[in-house]
């Protein structure tokens, strides 16, 4: 047998107890045909967690996670649960103290998906939203004072610094290199002039060391309109935390569904493990019933696999994706009548098939 994974699989809540698992399913089968094998934990932590314990996770759970090779999650927040702050005890926690820098975000036409954009195909929708996943406008730095007054004031700061903007356009620039050697900077520098201005700056100057790179600036607003009129213009997207947080949701819509999109909270140094979840979040409101669509979950474990080193495995996952929307075998977002696990059933059997 060759290498092992310890792998930490944190289900979270709503639908995350059923496509982790399908997930889980997938990386199993792909295991034991490329020869390496997972040593999955798995961890109860989330807004299920936190009302029975008052806390997302325990107060070493930082510290349990630097442990393993990777994580694999689900979604996290309930309806019970004040909506701010799973982001805070849990997902921003994770993402910060594991210096996991970059969010990627991959967004692609599968085979058998329609696009909601009627003239766009597979070859027109295929680029990577790099989301700079521990600065910018989620550092939840700002107060509110006398909230109850009519003289009440509400602060948040946006935080760039040097160290963050080069080491998210380096990964951007070399990612590019294995693409199709184009970075787009999408950004809003006209308007906040000192934080994004820096940005550009910062990205501009990375830029001049990747030549053989071509290198644009796009404003949000134009970059939003273009996901939708000309989604082919783009290869390596770059953007901040919130505008990332936005785009990759667009992203999500014009693949047909937010349910197909994947993505990765990656530390590129592997000082810590990274994190891999799907873009969408926990839908309460259709969990327990298998009908959530797990293909962003089982991309997620694709990127995780990629980011292994197992490059193999991932391309497997990937046309197992491909076969499973190519024949219909899709969920009830994608307008048909398969089941979580079905969907996942398929891409086992043409894995093992294959």
């Amino acid at each position: 047998m060759g290498k092992t994974y310890k792998i930490a699989v944190v289900k979270g809540d709503g639908i995350g107890s059923e496509i982790v698992p399908a997930g889980v399913s997938v990386l199993e089968a792909v295991a034991a045909k490329h020869n390496f094998s997972l040593d999955t934990t798995d961890f109860s932590w989330g807004a299920g967690h936190y009302l029975k314990h008052g806390e997302f996770m325990p107060s070493d759970g930082i510290e349990q996670l630097k442990a393993f090779d990777a994580i694999y999650f689900g979604a996290v927040g309930l309806p019970a649960v004040d909506d701010t702050l799973p982001a805070r005890d849990y997902t921003f926690k994770v993402r910060t103290q594991l210096e996991q820098y970059v969010n990627y975000r991959p967004v692609k036409l599968f085979s058998g998906v329609k696009s909601p954009l009627r003239d766009k195909t597979e070859k027109d929708i295929d680029f990577v939203i790099l989301r700079e996943n521990n600065e910018g406008e989620f550092v939840q730095n700002g107060k509110i004072l006398y909230p109850d007054t009519p003289n009440g004031v509400a602060v948040d700061t946006s935080m760039v610094t040097r160290l963050g903007v080069e080491r998210i356009a380096h990964y951007a620039f070399k990612l590019a290199r294995k693409r199709r050697k184009h970075v787009t900077n999408v950004t809003k520098s006209n308007t906040l002039i000192y934080t994004l201005g820096f940005w550009d700056k910062v990205i501009a100057e990375v830029a001049e060391q990747y030549p053989d790179v071509t290198y644009t600036k796009m404003y949000i607003d134009n970059a939003s309109a273009s996901f939708v009129l000309k989604p082919e213009v783009f290869d390596v997207i770059v953007t901040t935390n919130m505008m990332g947080d936005i785009l990759s949701d667009l992203g999500g819509a014009i693949m047909g569904s937010l349910g197909l999109g994947g993505s990765g909270n990656i530390n590129p140094e592997n000082n810590f493990p990274s994190m891999f979840e799907p873009i969408h979040g926990s839908a309460p409101d259709i969990a327990g019933q298998n009908i959530a669509n797990p293909i962003g979950q089982i991309w997620s474990a694709a990127i995780m696999l990629e980011h292994l080193g197992e490059s193999e495995a991932a391309q497997d996952i990937l046309a197992g994706i491909e076969h499973t929307t190519a024949k219909g075998n899709l969920t009830k977002d994608l307008k048909g009548n398969a089941t979580t696990s079905e969907v996942a059933e398929s891409v086992v059997a043409f894995i093992k098939a294959n």
